[in-house]
């Protein structure tokens, strides 16, 4: 191995290292927001087991999901309130 194969392969590694980084501060917020949706559309679902009782139902999808999971738990009350006055 020559000293230009070993400068290629160092540099390749360098770049490798440099491309690692820069995408794997996206993909952890990604990830933190899929487990944080998927516990929002858990907390929701749990509210409305708890509040079929007197006929009360939040609607569970994507967008409701995803706001609980950003907002926890003040994003659940938000959502009971408006479809309290909705």
């Amino acid at each position: 191995m020559d000293f230009s194969n070993a400068l290629v392969i160092l540099g390749c590694i360098v770049v490798l290292w440099i491309v690692g980084k820069i995408f794997s501060v996206p993909l952890k917020a990604l990830f933190k927001l899929i487990v944080n949706s998927v516990l929002g559309g858990l907390l929701i679902f749990i509210i409305n087991l708890i509040c079929s009782a007197w006929g009360f139902h939040i609607g569970l999808n994507v967008v409701t999901a995803v706001l609980v999971g950003l907002l926890g738990i003040p994003g659940a009350i938000l959502l009971i309130i408006l479809k309290l006055f909705i």
